[in-house]
C-alpha cells in the first residue's frame, strides 16, 4: 500500500514537473511575440548573415527590421528564384556591404565608361558601383550607356543613352535607397550638388571637372598579374582610395569640409568590366547584387510572349510526353562580326552544341536560337533539323505578324533584341553557350542561382556545367582563354 502511494506522489511530481515545463515554453513564445518557424530548405542562417550586422552602432531597428522578422525574411529569400530575370531584388547583403564603408561628403561616382553587349554593360554598371560603395561614395550619378552603331555592330562607341534603354530606373533608385539610404542617385552630372559652380570656377565644361582614377593602382603592388586578371586587393582599396582623395584634395588647396561647394566627381579611366572578384563579398552577396539592374519593362514583356510560343511549340513537338522543368533548349550562337576570330569557329560552336543536344535527349524536341547573325541562324537550323530532328526557333519566328509584340521587337536595337534573348534563355530547360562570350557566360551563371538561391557557390568552371547549362570553349589557360571573367561576372 505504501508503496502504491510512493509510486502515485512520484507520478504526480513528474507530472506537476513537466506542466511546469510547458507553461514556461509558452511564456516564451508568447514573450517572443512569433511561433517558432520551420527553416526552408533545412537551412540555417549562417551567422554571418546575422541581421544585427546590418547596421551600424548608430541606427535604430524598426519593429518592422526587428532581428526576428529580419531572420525570417532571410529564410523566405533561401527559396526566391534568383535566375529569373523577374526575382525581386534582395538588399539586406548590399546593406551589410554599405553599413561598412566610410562615407565621404561630396564623393560622387560616374559609372557611364561601359560598352558592348548586355553581359558586358551589366558588368560594367555593377563592378563600378561596388567599388563606389567600398569608397564611401556618398553619390551616383545614374549610369548611362554607351550603345553600338546600328549600321556597323562591331562599333561599340556609337552614342550614349540613358540608363532607361535597358534597365529601370525607378527599381535602381529604389533598391540603393533600400540598401544604401546614405547614396543619393543624381539623374545627371549637372544634377550633382556644386558641380556647376566648381566647373564656373575652373572655368571648365562640366564634363572635365570630373577626375578619371584607376582602381587596381589603389592597395598594393601587382606584380606579375596580367591587366586582365581581377584586383587582388580589393580589401585595401576603400582606405588607399580615401588617403589618396584626402592627399590630393590637400596639395590642391581644397579645404576638406567644404564637400557641397567642391564635390569631387571620379570616372575610371576605362571601364571596370573583370576587376572585382564577386565571391569576396560572400555567395548571398554575389547572388543578389546584379538585382539592381532589372530590364525595364517591355522588354521583358516582349520575351514572356515568346517564351510562351516556346512553351506551346515544345508541347506539340514533343506530343503527350511530360517533361519536368522548363520544356526547350536554348542556345547562343556566338558568330556575329565582332566575334573575335579566335573564339571557338561557326563549325565548332555547331558540333559541340548538336552533340550535347543529343546527350541531353532533345533529338525530336524544340530549340531556342539566339544569334545577331541571321544566315548562320539559318543554317544552323537546317543542320539541327537534318542531324536530329531539333526544330530551332530564333526570336523573329515565334510571333504573328499582327502582333504588336513583334512590331516592339523589330523596333528595339541590337543591344536591346539581345537582352530579350538574355530573359528568354534564363528559362529554357538547358542551355548551350559559348566561352569567352560574355553574353553566354552570364546567362549560365544566373541560370546558375534556380536552386541553391542566396547561397549558390560558384560555378565550376571547364567541367560539365551544372545541369543547367553547358559552354564549349578551352579552359587550359587562365588568361588567354578568359577564365578570368568566371571569377568577375555578376550573375
Amino acid at each position: 500500500m505504501a508503496l502504491r502511494q510512493s509510486k502515485t506522489a512520484s507520478a504526480r511530481r513528474r507530472a506537476a514537473v513537466l506542466l511546469s515545463f510547458c507553461f514556461i515554453g509558452l511564456t516564451i513564445l508568447f514573450i517572443r511575440g512569433h511561433p517558432v518557424l520551420p527553416t526552408p530548405l533545412n537551412r540555417d542562417i549562417p551567422a554571418s548573415a546575422s541581421p544585427q550586422r546590418h547596421y551600424s552602432s548608430s541606427s535604430s531597428v524598426s519593429p518592422a527590421h526587428s532581428p526576428n522578422r529580419q531572420q525570417q525574411q532571410q529564410q523566405q529569400d533561401v527559396v526566391v528564384d534568383l535566375s529569373s530575370a523577374q526575382a525581386p531584388f534582395i538588399p539586406w547583403p548590399l546593406r551589410r556591404v554599405c553599413a561598412e564603408t566610410t562615407y565621404v561628403p561630396g564623393l560622387t561616382f560616374v559609372c557611364d565608361n561601359n560598352s558592348g553587349g548586355p553581359g558586358n554593360i551589366r558588368n560594367y554598371i555593377l563592378t563600378c558601383v561596388r567599388y563606389a560603395v567600398d569608397a564611401g561614395a556618398s553619390a551616383l550619378v545614374l549610369p548611362r550607356i554607351q550603345g553600338r552603331s546600328p549600321a556597323n555592330p562591331a562599333n561599340l562607341f556609337h552614342e550614349f543613352h540613358e540608363f532607361a534603354y535597358m534597365f529601370d530606373e525607378p527599381h535602381f533608385r529604389r533598391a540603393v535607397a533600400d540598401a544604401c539610404p546614405r547614396i543619393a542617385v543624381y539623374a545627371a552630372l549637372d544634377k550633382v550638388p556644386g558641380a556647376r559652380a566648381k566647373a564656373a570656377r575652373e572655368n571648365r565644361p562640366l564634363d572635365q571637372i570630373v577626375e578619371r582614377v584607376t582602381p587596381k593602382n589603389f592597395g598594393g603592388s601587382r606584380a606579375g598579374c596580367d591587366q586582365r586578371d581581377p584586383n587582388r586587393h580589393t580589401d585595401r582599396f576603400g582606405a588607399s582610395f580615401r588617403e589618396w582623395l584626402h592627399s590630393s584634395a590637400t596639395e590642391r588647396g581644397w579645404a576638406p569640409s567644404n564637400a557641397i561647394d567642391n564635390p569631387r566627381l571620379i570616372r575610371f579611366s576605362w571601364g571596370v568590366l573583370w576587376d572585382w572578384p564577386v565571391y569576396r563579398d560572400g555567395p548571398e552577396f554575389a547572388a543578389t547584387f546584379g538585382g539592381l539592374l532589372k530590364i525595364r519593362e517591355d522588354i521583358q514583356n516582349v520575351a514572356d510572349a515568346l517564351v510562351a510560343s516556346m512553351k506551346t511549340l515544345a508541347t506539340s513537338t514533343r506530343g503527350t510526353e511530360t517533361v519536368a522543368g522548363q520544356s526547350f533548349l536554348g542556345i547562343h550562337l556566338r558568330t556575329e562580326a565582332d566575334a573575335l576570330s579566335r573564339w571557338p569557329s561557326y563549325q565548332n560552336q555547331t558540333k559541340n552544341y548538336l552533340r550535347e543536344a543529343a546527350n541531353q535527349g532533345y533529338q525530336g524536341r524544340a530549340a531556342y536560337i539566339a544569334s545577331g547573325n541571321e544566315t548562320e541562324t539559318r543554317k544552323f537550323s537546317a543542320e539541327a533539323m537534318t542531324t536530329l530532328q531539333l526544330d530551332v526557333r530564333s526570336k523573329y519566328d515565334l510571333l504573328h505578324e499582327r502582333d504588336d509584340k513583334l512590331e516592339r521587337l523589330k523596333s528595339f536595337s541590337w543591344d536591346q533584341q539581345a537582352l530579350v534573348d538574355f530573359v528568354v534563355l534564363l528559362q529554357c530547360d538547358y542551355f548551350v553557350g559559348v566561352s569567352p562570350s560574355s553574353f553566354s557566360i552570364n546567362v549560365a551563371l544566373k541560370r546558375h542561382l534556380r536552386e541553391e538561391g542566396l547561397y549558390t557557390r560558384p560555378w565550376k568552371v571547364g567541367g560539365q556545367g551544372d545541369g543547367r547549362s553547358w559552354l564549349v570553349g578551352r579552359y587550359d589557360r587562365y588568361w588567354e582563354d578568359w577564365l578570368f571573367m568566371f571569377d568577375g561576372m555578376w550573375p
